[in-house]
């Protein structure tokens, strides 16, 4: 922001959130010599999608996507309302000043909204992948794994939001019966981190699926890692089909017969994908992965405005880089 790296006071001020007489005097120490420049996300097309359409689509939900969807969920609204103030001084700023020249400026607070915002959720992404690649993550090898679910099964996924735990739950249970399997010991484990992402790859879609990161082996109970001797990802994606289709049989959310029809599927429509190892040396390939699977469903520039008033999705999948 300055072009001499000084000393810069803060001071927080927001909408009666705060109380500027116990912020008064408050001081972190910064060195920055670039220029700031705001987001500015009230310029974007996205923004101003929801700026001019959201209320009306609130209004609209009970009667419109309700049978469909289920219920509007709360954290819905309040993910909008607050996506809506974030970057704008109207949901509050910190007044930062140099203590040299006295030159000030207005920072505006972000949302920290997860997932729906994507400059606050990018920014979550990088400190959650060098936090798990630096301090979580055990110095072995690693693979991205990916358990999907066929299109007759999203919907149910869709308007009772809480079996999505359910999908999670089956996705590393799969991983841990098959690795004791081929370890012949019940007494390890893997080391897993579970990502559960609703959008596919073109970020408006409903597309419940799981993302992992797990160590390409198991741990005993005394910390001894047993690496795996093998691996097939087929075998993985039948169990987790039938562990699935069984549990939600058991919560009473499927039939017998349609569970039973479901597993004579030739093609079931499940999908496992398990990546190539990554080895613990290798921390920009780790932290690539762990970013992927923590995106926001869509980048703020992927929506843009048209001449004749429309939008346009520009809508380009991510791919997580392996190297």
């Amino acid at each position: 922001m300055f072009s001499h790296q000084q000393s810069i006071g803060v001071w927080a001020e927001a909408q009666g959130s705060l109380s500027p007489s116990k912020l008064v005097g408050a001081c972190i120490v910064a060195e920055s010599s670039a220029q700031y420049k705001p987001r500015h996300p009230e310029r974007t097309a996205f923004y101003q999608l929801f700026e001019t359409h959201f209320d009306r689509y609130v209004r609209a939900y009970e009667e419109r996507f309700e049978p469909r969807s289920g219920p509007l969920r709360p954290v819905v609204v309040r993910s909008v309302e607050e996506f809506q103030s974030c970057g704008r001084l109207q949901g509050g700023f910190a007044r930062i000043r140099c203590t040299k020249c006295r030159k000030e400026h207005l920072l505006a607070f972000s949302c920290r909204t997860r997932n729906f915002c994507s400059g606050c959720q990018a920014k979550r992404s990088v400190l959650f992948a060098e936090k798990l690649a630096a301090e979580i993550l055990a110095p072995v090898p690693h693979r991205h794994w990916t358990f999907s679910i066929p299109r007759v099964l999203r919907g149910l996924f869709e308007r009772e939001r809480p079996l999505l735990g359910l999908l999670s739950q089956t996705a590393y249970a799969s991983i841990l019966k098959t690795f004791q399997a081929l370890l012949d010991r019940t007494d390890v484990r893997p080391g897993c981190v579970l990502s559960l992402q609703s959008f596919g790859a073109y970020g408006a879609n409903f597309n419940p699926h799981c993302h992992a990161l797990v160590s390409h082996g198991a741990f005993s109970a005394d910390g001894e890692f047993l690496p795996l001797p093998s691996l097939d990802a087929s075998a993985v994606m039948q169990l987790f089909r039938r562990l699935l289709l069984l549990r939600l049989h058991k919560a009473e959310r499927l039939s017998e017969s349609f569970m039973q029809n479901m597993l004579s599927w030739v093609h079931p429509g499940f999908s496992v994908y398990a990546g190539p190892p990554v080895e613990a040396a290798e921390i920009a390939s780790l932290e690539s992965q762990a970013r992927y699977i923590t995106r926001p469903a869509l980048a703020m520039d992927a929506l843009q405005k048209i001449d004749n008033g429309s939008t346009k999705a520009n809508l380009f999948p991510p791919k997580p880089c392996q190297s």
